[in-house]
């Protein structure tokens, strides 16, 4: 399974927090070393609620904690990212936020070929694609997965694999829609050469939400790998054939669905990457979490064709410099009322060591928006630079500044906002 690397509270879900339990418990005689790490952050803004008139400012103070934890290799394997924080603003615009986010994933060898897999992921999303992103706008998305996986190998080039999962997905506000999600599925996988591997596998998907709506959802597809010297493709094709049922009423679609990713070292400074995919799918899925810029807007019905399309490059230069280009675009087509969504954007960041203890990062990033239904469009830009300062070896001080400015066919969604922070992070260790 993938491993993940990286800083991301282990959720009040009662679930996971018993399996979290439970691996740190396995793994504690060859674990590395947790890396700990607090900040305490000041950030003003001239346009707290992101409105288009009477703008309000004010302040929120900000703690936060980080840490990364990952087994050394053994039976049982898990990483762990997580973050979690708590804010209070100084005239009360909002109540007082509590922050979380997670990536966990584990897994134990049971037998020959069987093992146990367990993951996590827990983010703070938006509930309203169509709104701005403030506090009132946010719920928290929880996705927990676990289950069994076979492998058998059929002599030295093929290899059979069988899955069985059950998942759960949670927000923490109660009008969004909870579900238990039921996953089976099925692989065989050849090896044509040293650098050329593919498939087939048939997936079957069961959703129960907590408003009685069900929803299944078939996928074969054929499987592909192949690298070079400087290069990796990957992916699949198929069809799927997805049918949500609410009380007598059913709902049927099918489609071409695939996914691929393609990476290529360019030379020995700089690293391009592509990748892809299109699914028939709903919202309590982790879609939104396998693509980051993607975004479901929760107020629409759950079934959804959803495809996105990231890319980048990154070249590191002499100077000690670094920046890094990236594109996305993705759709959203909810199925039920044929409201269709469609985002593109760029982004582009700079960053530079000017000495040893200090470093420059700049990001700008446009992103356009339009909704199908109603024909309205929106721009957003927002751009900062920072500064950050090295005190200590484990203390460290930084400084933004940045602006935003959105602009739209219906007035009232427009806005501007400058704001500063001023943050202080230590290394516990």
């Amino acid at each position: 399974m993938a491993r993940l690397s990286g800083l991301r509270k282990c959720p009040e879900f009662f679930s996971f927090t018993v399996l979290c339990a439970a691996f740190s418990a396995i793994n504690v005689a060859q674990a590395e070393p947790l890396a700990l790490s607090g900040e305490l952050t000041n950030r003003f803004s001239d346009n707290t609620e992101l409105t288009s008139s009477d703008e309000t400012s004010d302040a929120e103070t900000r703690v936060n904690l980080t840490l990364a934890h990952q087994t050394d290799p053994g039976e049982c394997e898990a990483s762990t990212a997580a973050s979690v924080g708590y804010g209070v603003w100084y005239n009360e615009t909002y109540d007082p936020q509590d922050y979380a986010s997670l990536d966990f994933s584990g897994d134990c060898a049971l037998a020959r070929g069987l093992s146990w897999e367990v993951s996590d992921y827990l983010r703070d999303v938006a509930q309203n694609a169509r709104a701005s992103d403030t506090p009132d706008n946010r719920t928290r998305k929880n996705i927990f997965r676990t289950g069994p996986v076979y492998s058998l190998m059929l002599g030295d080039l093929d290899q059979l694999t069988f899955s069985a999962k059950y998942g759960n997905t949670e927000f923490s506000e109660p009008e969004d829609r909870d579900s238990e999600r039921y996953i089976g599925s099925a692989s065989w996988n050849h090896i044509f050469s040293q650098t050329l591997s593919g498939g087939l596998q048939f997936s079957t998907n069961r959703v129960e939400l907590d408003t009685g709506a069900e929803i299944d959802t078939d996928v074969a597809s054929v499987l592909f790998s192949k690298s070079w010297r400087a290069t990796r493709f990957s992916g699949s094709v198929g069809v799927s054939q997805l049918e949500s049922r609410v009380g007598a009423n059913s709902q049927s679609s099918d489609g071409v669905v695939w996914d691929f990713s393609l990476e290529r070292d360019i030379n020995a400074v700089t690293q391009a990457f592509i990748r892809a995919s299109r699914e028939l799918t709903d919202q309590t899925s982790d879609f939104d979490i396998r693509f980051g810029e993607f975004v479901f807007n929760l107020r629409e019905t759950v079934a959804v064709e959803v495809t996105a399309l990231d890319a980048g490059i990154s070249r590191q230069f002499s100077d000690a410099s670094r920046v890094s280009v990236g594109v996305f675009a993705n759709r959203s087509d909810y199925l039920s009322t044929d409201e269709v969504e469609d985002k593109v954007g760029i982004s582009v960041n700079y960053n530079r060591t000017i000495s040893a203890l200090l470093s420059l990062q700049t990001r700008a990033r446009y992103q356009y928006r339009t909704f199908d239904a109603d024909g309205l469009n929106d721009s957003t830009y927002r751009a900062d630079i920072g500064l950050l300062y090295e005190l200590t070896r484990d203390l460290g001080l930084n400084g933004r500044i940045g602006h935003t400015t959105r602009t739209s066919d219906l007035s009232s969604n427009e806005y501007q906002e400058n704001w500063i922070s001023l943050g202080l992070a230590y290394q516990f260790f």
